[in-house]
């Protein structure tokens, strides 16, 4: 969690200032979870005083400072790498308080517990110090963002969803008891799913949380389908049970195909190599599979016990027979454009990019997101990458070898354009050596001699107060060293590449030195790729059930084949528009296909099983059926 901290009067190295990010300090100890708090007024600087090393918080009491004091302080700062883009702006108008927050990963209210502590501590501050303004960004707090966006989608876009549909099924169906047959067995439909989730120990992660809305539309498609050829049958002079009868002959094969092959797609999302996709999947399929159930039993049921009227078809009936005779009229036309409609759209469809920044998961009216942004724009970087430099011995890191080598990785990263900060042990290993030779600045240089590097260490972390030690850049054992380097607002691909390029450099000048790369940054850029990868299986299967369902279900090998035109382009389509008008994919995008084919194929089983019916229960012609 990063306080980020402006003074208003555009100074941080003011008493008043100083004391307020002091206090912040302070009292971001009490943060739950929190290991670790950095700042500059708690900066561990060192000093030599004859022959003693003096190691101190860089502003012990702000209130005591002269004018002179201070501006000796700010120089300080600004030339201290570890605090320059990190906690202070080179300006110093922009100043940060970093608080480590350490994870049991024990109780679901961990993150909310600690964001709840930090954001009021802002609000006393800020009452406190009228004259800072102050923002929370860090990744507890992206963490904490996710579930309070779904959150927020559930109290208005839920309703709003179900508002929408409400309306237009009255409209369209011209009948109160229809309308509210679907609106109750909907809601139980979502009941059943999420009710089964929380028996089986599924987490309502920021993904479930689509759930309902998914089986909202789902469920829908089935009650319509009855509930218009019911209409159909009433507006002929069937009475109502015997109408609702012919609508389940009619209908309940081709209901269940579409319930199976939806069950199928979301299904698909299991081969996603994020789990949250896989709750997902199962969710509404679970909610699937209860909106079939529900529309062949207790849909009918409900129906026949409320009153319904036959006076007048479903909307729209005339419209239809209309698009269906321009259709038959311009057949060959109407073939060739979306023929190639379709093939210029998926010619397109390679030009989308890979390209997830997390921090954009946010719409920018979202507090994390201004605050994010603000962050990047004034203080420093919101995504990490960090890089462990194994030794492969006991002690290893005191090596002036193994040092110069993490030094000049240091330097080429500082070199990189995406880079703004770079935190490591070199330039605490230099301060010392500077230290040790009465600050003479011509000493700032890494120490030539292994067990002078391991006696500096060794002062300067006895010297440390709780709590502020080396364990977040050296291990116990001193065998490796972590690089924490902090970059600008990067898409995956640029995240994986600066990835890349830093493992390159790191096998062609430190052969001999094991790297690991890591963070949430390099989790995210990752997963995105994995995740397209695994889904294209995913997909790939759930098409073959799907096609194989389809040939059994239609019984005919030639209509089975027809249908996957229908039932693959749009896909092809929908990522062709993409490219053309986004043209960046991220990880929410690369379950779409798996999730929506089993959907889209329910408007081929609903057309060409009243297509087929027509033939050969009627013997239309194919114009006419």
């Amino acid at each position: 969690i990063l306080f980020v901290v402006t003074p208003k009067s555009g100074k941080v190295f003011t008493r008043e200032t100083l004391g307020a990010i002091k206090d912040i300090t302070e009292q971001a100890w009490q943060i739950p979870y929190s290991t670790r708090v950095d700042s500059i007024t708690n900066h561990q600087h060192t000093i030599a005083e004859g022959d003693d090393l003096i190691v101190d918080d860089l502003v012990v009491d702000p209130d005591t400072l002269d004018d002179e004091q201070l501006r000796q302080n700010q120089a300080i700062a600004v030339n201290e790498p570890m605090l320059v883009n990190r906690l202070i702006s080179p300006d110093s108008r922009y100043a940060g308080v970093n608080v480590t927050v350490q994870l049991p990963g024990k109780a679901l209210d961990e993150v909310p517990s600690a964001v709840a502590y930090a954001r009021q501590m802002k609000t006393d501050l800020l009452e406190k110090y009228p004259e800072i303004e102050l923002r929370l960004v860090g990744m507890t707090m992206m963490n904490n963002a996710f579930p309070e966006a779904s959150l927020d989608d559930v109290t208005t876009l839920y309703p709003m969803a179900l508002g929408f549909i409400i309306l237009t099924l009255l409209i369209l169906l011209r009948g109160i008891s229809g309308t509210i047959a679907t609106f109750i067995m909907i809601i139980l439909s979502i009941m059943t799913a999420m009710g089964v989730a929380g028996w089986l120990g599924i987490k309502l992660s920021p993904p479930v949380m689509s759930a309902p809305i998914m089986i909202l539309t789902m469920a829908i498609a089935d009650a319509v389908h009855l509930l218009v050829s019911m209409r159909h049958e009433l507006a002929v002079g069937r009475e109502k049970n015997a109408a609702m009868i012919e609508s389940m002959r009619i209908n309940f094969r081709p209901i269940l195909v579409t319930s199976l092959t939806t069950i199928l797609g979301f299904a698909s999302l299991n081969f996603s190599d994020a789990p949250p996709f896989h709750d997902l999947g199962n969710i509404a399929a679970i909610g699937v599979a209860t909106a079939f159930l529900l529309s062949i039993t207790f849909l009918p049921a409900a129906v026949s016990i409320l009153p319904a009227s036959g006076k007048h078809e479903v909307a729209g009936r005339s419209m239809m027979t209309k698009l269906g005779e321009f259709v038959i009229a311009r057949k060959n036309q109407l073939l060739v454009v979306n023929g190639v409609i379709i093939l210029l759209l998926a010619s397109v469809v390679p030009l989308n990019e890979l390209n997830d920044q997390f921090v954009e998961y946010f719409d920018e009216t979202m507090e994390f997101r201004q605050a994010s942004d603000y962050a990047a724009e004034n203080l420093t970087g919101v995504y990490y990458v960090d890089f462990a430099l194994d030794t492969g011995q006991s002690g290893g890191i005191s090596d002036p070898g193994y040092l110069q080598k993490v030094e000049a990785f240091a330097q080429f990263l500082r070199t990189q354009p995406e880079v703004i900060h770079v935190q490591t042990i070199t330039d605490t290993f230099k301060r010392l050596n500077k230290n040790m030779h009465g600050d003479d600045p011509g000493w700032f240089k890494l120490p030539d001699d292994r067990n002078l590097a391991a006696q500096y260490l060794l002062l300067y972390e006895m010297s440390l107060p709780y709590g502020l030690d080396l364990n977040n850049q050296i291990d116990v054992d001193k065998r490796s060293t972590k690089i924490a380097v902090t970059l600008k607002t990067l898409t995956s691909n640029e995240v994986i590449i600066f990835e890349d390029h830093a493992n390159a450099w790191l096998e062609e000048n430190i052969p001999g030195v094991v790297p690991y790369s890591s963070g949430p940054t390099i989790m995210f850029a990752h997963l995105g790729m994995r995740n397209i990868t695994s889904m294209l299986t995913g997909t790939s299967v759930a098409l073959i059930l799907i096609s194989a369902t389809l040939i059994l279900f239609l019984g005919s090998f030639k209509y089975g084949f027809i249908s996957l035109l229908p039932n693959l382009t749009p896909a092809m389509a929908a990522f062709g528009i993409w490219a053309l008008t986004v043209g960046q994919v991220g990880i929410g995008l690369s379950i779409v296909t798996g999730m929506t084919l089993g959907i889209v194929v329910d408007d081929t089983v609903h057309f060409l099983s009243k297509y087929l019916r027509a033939r050969r229960e009627k013997g239309l012609s194919a114009e006419d059926a």
